[in-house]
């Protein structure tokens, strides 16, 4: 995709959700931190189910080590890998606890040194408590970036590379948001919606999936 092209692309995307946020609820960096090493394979919509009596009560590294593995497995049982999740969680606040005085170190790099957390966790908690200009790569962010064009790459390591190369201000910081919604939304990965995409005629998709019968008579009367 040329840059005017990807400018144009992100300007539209931006134009139809001027403050993209994470969908994810937490109340501070450390349960912003929590709830994305338990989204992991696993809906945002379920974590904050799964999260939203925790966050109550929880919100400190320590707090959750008074809570304890058993107690916080009873919290997040209904999300995927629950007992792994629960085991990283606990160890990741204990090393908060002694190493880091109970804070979210602000560093990509060590913040990877945390059980559970890999490069895309780092890259979250670093672009939504720290403003950082990273460029986490889910499912979604990858299936845009290589279906429209945007940003193709054979991993999510070279999508974002390519992104961090490519994109440009004031979209750096907002891209991640502006990708993962549009591609939960509306570029979804069965059937893309692209009847009502923004970006329709800047994407490299070419099997434009039509709208559905009920969207053609809506609009037609």
């Amino acid at each position: 995709m040329k840059k005017a092209d990807i400018a144009e692309f992100y300007r539209r995307l931006a134009e139809r959700t001027p403050d993209p946020v994470t969908e994810l609820d937490y109340v501070n960096d450390y349960t912003l931190l929590v709830a994305v090493v338990l989204s992991a394979q696993a809906t945002d919509a379920g974590v904050n189910i799964a999260t939203r009596d925790l966050f109550r009560t929880v919100r400190t590294p320590a707090q959750m080590l008074a809570l304890g593995e058993e107690g916080l497995k009873r919290h997040i049982r209904t999300i995927g890998l629950f007992n792994m999740k629960a085991k990283n969680v606990i160890a990741l606040s204990r090393i908060l606890v002694e190493q880091y005085d109970g804070k979210i170190p602000a560093d990509r790099d060590v913040l990877q040194t945390l059980p559970g957390v890999g490069r895309k966790t780092a890259n979250v908690v670093m672009n939504v408590a720290f403003g950082a200009e990273t460029f986490p790569v889910d499912t979604h962010v990858f299936r845009v970036a290589n279906r429209t064009g945007l940003a193709p790459g054979k991993n999510e390591r070279a999508v974002e590379a390519r992104l961090e190369k490519e994109t440009p201000p004031p979209w750096r910081n907002s891209a991640h948001h502006l990708l993962i919604l549009h591609g939960r939304y509306v570029c979804k990965a069965r059937r893309p919606e692209c009847w009502r995409c923004v970006v329709i005629d800047l994407c490299r998709f070419k099997p434009k999936t039509p709208p559905p019968a009920a969207e053609v008579r809506a609009r037609q009367t």
